[in-house]
């Protein structure tokens, strides 16, 4: 059986997306993600917050440079992947990242231009119909029990 590697994130971006366009005309856009939880020691509340590299590839990277700004909150998917690299020194450094495969912007209907939540996917995989989904030929879009 093989193996899931499955990342769900929703927080706040801490700054701007940094967009990077490579050869061949692959953009890349990435930024840090903060995520909160707060608990209770010694009957005080505590916040505990996690920063999260996020990258994007692509058209992802395209639409997450236009919409995304320091400060919103997003739903992020993706998959945790660490690489490594030599630094000024050669000296070896890893890094884990966060690599997006969609995210949905959240927040107050004034928060975003056309007024709602907006869904971004790559189209990497086509989503699978099954007996629950409402197709918009459905009668009253009821449930189907």
């Amino acid at each position: 059986m093989s193996g899931i590697n499955k990342v769900i994130l929703v927080g706040h971006l801490g700054k701007d997306p940094e967009v990077r366009h490579l050869d061949g005309g692959v953009t890349v856009a990435s930024f840090p993600l903060a995520t909160s939880e707060t608990y209770n020691k010694d009957g005080k509340r505590v916040e505990q917050t996690e920063w999260h590299n996020i990258v994007l590839w692509r058209g992802l990277a395209e639409v997450a440079s236009k919409y995304l700004q320091k400060g919103k909150l997003v739903y992020i998917e993706g998959k945790l992947r660490t690489r490594s690299f030599e630094d000024k020194e050669k000296v070896k450094k890893y890094v884990t990242e966060i690599v997006a495969e969609n995210f949905t912007m959240l927040g107050r209907k004034s928060d975003f231009e056309p007024g709602q939540p907006v869904n971004h996917s790559q189209p990497t995989e086509s989503k699978i119909d099954d007996e629950f989904t409402i197709r918009p030929g459905d009668e009253n879009g009821d449930l189907p029990f």
